[in-house]
C-alpha cells in the first residue's frame, strides 16, 4: 500500500463538471446562426429544396384503395374494386401503418377512407404515395428499401 502524504488536501467534488466558456459560446453561436438561416430562409420564401421535384417525369401511375387494420392485416384494391393484393399481419405492417396514417389525415377533413390514392414510380426510380384528397404524401424510399418494395410490387 502507498503511503499518502498528510499535507495533501483532499479535492472538493461539487458533483458539477465546468464546461469550457468556449463550448457554451460556440453552442449559443450555432443556435443563433441556425436561427437567423431559417428566419431568412422564411421571409424571403426560399423553396424547400429537400422535396423531391413533382413535375419529375413519371414512368408508372396506379390508383388504388388502401383497407388494413391495427393488427396488421392489409388489403390493396384497384379503383374496380378488384383485390391487388392481400397481406397478413406479419407482412403487411407497413402497408396497414399507411392505411392508419391516411384513416388519421382524412379523419381531419371528413374524408372517405374507401377513396383512392395514387401510387406513383418516377422515371427515376423514386416511388411516391399520393393522397390528393388530404394534400399528404409519402417518399417511399425514406421508409426502407422492404417497405418501398412492398409498394412497388403494386405496380407491377
Amino acid at each position: 500500500m502507498a503511503a499518502t502524504d498528510p499535507h495533501k488536501q483532499p479535492r472538493q467534488q461539487d458533483g458539477m463538471e465546468k464546461i469550457p466558456p468556449i463550448l457554451i459560446r460556440a453552442m449559443f453561436g450555432l443556435v443563433l446562426f441556425a436561427l437567423v438561416v431559417v428566419a431568412w430562409a422564411r421571409l424571403t420564401d426560399q423553396p424547400l429544396s429537400a422535396l423531391p421535384d413533382h413535375d419529375a417525369p413519371i414512368a408508372v401511375e396506379r390508383q388504388i384503395v388502401i383497407e388494413g387494420s391495427n393488427s396488421g392485416r392489409a388489403i390493396v384494391y384497384d379503383i374496380e374494386g378488384n383485390i391487388i393484393r392481400e397481406f397478413g399481419p406479419l407482412e403487411g405492417g407497413f402497408i396497414s401503418g399507411v392505411w392508419r396514417v391516411l384513416r388519421h389525415e382524412r379523419g381531419k377533413i371528413d374524408a372517405p377512407l374507401d377513396a383512392p390514392v395514387r401510387l406513383v414510380r418516377f422515371e427515376s426510380g423514386r416511388l411516391s404515395l399520393y393522397d390528393d384528397l388530404t394534400g399528404w404524401r409519402a417518399e417511399l424510399i425514406g421508409f426502407g428499401a422492404d417497405n418501398a418494395a412492398a409498394f412497388a410490387r403494386l405496380l407491377d
